[in-house]
């Protein structure tokens, strides 16, 4: 039994909105808008990356830009209409956009457009062409104030992101950040949306070449930096946290002490392993990945990760991805997913503000995160999730354990609801609840994401 003390007059600050997404919220050309459920979530921010992938026509530069040679002085060089129909839809919901200027990746062995630019320089003001539209109105534009600007998405993932060099990404960063922050200021411009960021040690990162090499330009150049970004796939939510505090660690050493720390691509990864997913994977391989990602095992990781996340060194995460099919919240067309309910979950929990002050990992395996607002509506967030144990002959652990909550006001009306399932009908995960006065029990499965909701007295 999991014994857990709640004081809801015992509070822990605010709980932070890191339940950002990547891609916006049109799907399908435009068939499918997601606009809604991501405003009830509160989604505090969109990384506009892969967007109508497999098929971008929004957002990349070759979409907009689509002549190297073209002017980028003069509006006719550019086609914003579909995007501009994306953006729209996207500052609907109410997130901030992250702005990743380059291109989606290409897995196919022909690339079209993960090339270096011919003429970085002319590049740069192409890109300076689009943050003047869709921030000051130039070329029939916008007023969406966009801050963060980000150049190019895992320059380190070659073919498939970048056919260049390391050298060439690093001259590109060097001519496109100076360009921008000469011209703008305030714009808050990063990258390199790093995917292999390094191996971890214990708790200490052993960075890549690349990311070494990267940190080191732009220390001795003295080139813009205002935000580093990094992914992580992972089947272990504590590494996010762990990775985060190493990052983090990373940038103080090398002087960026103001440099803010994206995480902006994260998921689950099943078996900690891409094979589910490579050319040679059975058409049953890619379905149970799928299945894994999207299910209960997701959800819970998910919730984990969120709930760990919260003291993590860390400014800005997104999850990839916020829209269809593999790696998304929604199924392909448009239904919820267990990951889902349990982001809309968190989501309820950023909507009351003030997190209680409770421990974020009760017992191995658990984690927790509460909230309240001011007339006392109060909910607890409750993630099981165990990663896949190593070895051949992983050792047998219990698939259940009990939780009781104690301290609860009496006589208040709660809800307990199951967030790793789309049944109707009350899982094993939330069966047996036992009122005994400020008591609440119940018996939770691994892995489950369980919501207990308190009404306002």
């Amino acid at each position: 039994m999991s014994v857990i003390d709640v004081d809801l007059a015992q509070r822990a600050g605010v709980i932070r909105p890191l339940h950002g997404i990547n891609k916006g919220p049109l799907a399908q050309g435009g068939l499918i808008s997601l606009v809604e459920p991501q405003r009830a979530a509160g989604i505090p921010s969109l990384r506009l990356h892969d967007c109508q992938w497999p098929y971008p026509d929004v957002v990349d530069i070759h979409a907009i830009f689509r002549d190297e040679r073209a002017d980028p002085g003069e509006p006719s060089s550019y086609d914003f209409a579909l995007t501009d129909e994306y953006l729209t839809e996207a500052k609907r919901t109410g997130a901030e956009i992250v702005y990743r200027l380059g291109e989606s990746i290409e897995h196919g062995t022909v690339k079209r457009f993960v090339h270096p630019p011919r003429d970085p320089a002319r590049w740069a003001q192409a890109c300076l062409g689009i943050i003047r539209h869709y921030n000051e109105g130039w070329a029939g534009g916008f007023h969406h104030g966009i801050r963060y600007w980000e150049i190019w998405n895992e320059p380190e993932n070659r073919p498939a992101m970048w056919t260049g060099t390391e050298e060439e990404y690093l001259q590109l960063y060097r001519v496109v950040a100076r360009a921008l922050k000469e011209a703008r200021p305030a714009l808050r411009l990063g990258g390199p949306a790093v995917g292999n960021l390094g191996r971890m040690e214990g708790t200490r990162l052993l960075p890549s070449e690349f990311v070494t090499r990267f940190l080191a330009r732009c220390q001795q150049e003295r080139l813009p930096l205002d935000f580093f970004s990094w992914h992580c796939y992972t089947a272990d939510p504590e590494e996010l946290s762990k990775r985060a505090a190493a990052v983090r660690q990373l940038l103080d050493q090398h002087g960026f002490q103001g440099t803010e720390s994206h995480l902006n691509e994260w998921n689950y990864l099943p078996g900690n392993s891409w094979s589910g997913l490579s050319r040679k994977a059975t058409p049953g391989m890619r379905q149970s990945f799928e299945d894994q990602m999207a299910g209960a095992t997701g959800a819970a990781f998910a919730a984990a990760a969120l709930i760990g996340l919260q003291e993590a060194p860390v400014d800005v995460c997104n999850f990839f991805h916020g829209e269809l099919g593999m790696f998304g919240l929604f199924t392909g067309q448009g239904g919820s997913t267990p990951v889902w309910e349990a982001w809309r979950g968190f989501g309820q929990l950023v909507r009351l503000k003030d997190r209680l002050r409770l421990p974020l990992h009760p017992r191995p395996g658990l984690s927790l995160l509460g909230a309240i607002d001011p007339a006392q509506e109060t909910a607890l967030l409750l993630a099981a999730f165990r990663p896949p144990e190593a070895g051949p002959s992983p050792r047998a652990t219990p698939s259940r354990c009990r939780v009781e909550f104690r301290g609860l006001p009496a006589g208040r009306r709660y809800q307990i609801r199951p967030l790793s399932t789309l049944s109707s009908a009350v899982p094993p995960a939330a069966a047996g609840v036992v009122r005994t006065g400020g008591a609440v029990r119940f018996e939770v499965s691994f892995p489950s994401v369980v919501l207990l909701h308190l009404d306002p007295p």
